[in-house]
């Protein structure tokens, strides 16, 4: 396994505006173009893309902190990373310091530039 995935962005939001639309089911199916479902509970199980991303709410902090346990469907069964974002409140803005653990160095190229191309991008659109 390689080192955990870290990257940092900031965001056009307050941290409880990026919790609640990480979080929610209709804003997410909004700016990533693809169907969701999502619980707002810890232990809750969400799935993102089209079902092409799966697992379970951790830890759930309001406009602080979101930890998942995460795959990629198509993954060996039983293969789950876990993803951790700290939202930190910079003005009228955001700062996401994403850290995730775990992944497969096979899978790691793809799963840091997916971040950038299907949640960083779309979202820093529909805060903008």
């Amino acid at each position: 396994m390689a080192k955990p995935i870290h990257q940092e962005v900031t965001f056009e939001t307050t941290p409880e505006g990026f919790y609640d639309a990480y979080m929610s089911a209709e804003k997410r199916a909004e700016y990533t173009e693809g169907k969701a479902e999502i619980s707002r509970e810890e232990g809750g199980s969400f799935s993102a893309h089209d079902g092409q991303i799966v697992g379970r709410n951790i830890e759930l902090v309001k406009g602080k902190r979101i930890v998942q346990a995460w795959r990629v469907a198509g993954w060996p069964e039983g293969l789950y990373t876990t993803v951790h974002f700290e939202l930190v409140a910079d003005g009228d803005h955001t700062k996401l310091v994403m850290d995730h653990y775990g992944v497969p160095d096979e899978f790691e190229e793809h799963i840091a530039g997916g971040w950038h191309a299907r949640y960083w991008e779309p979202m820093m659109k529909y805060f903008a």
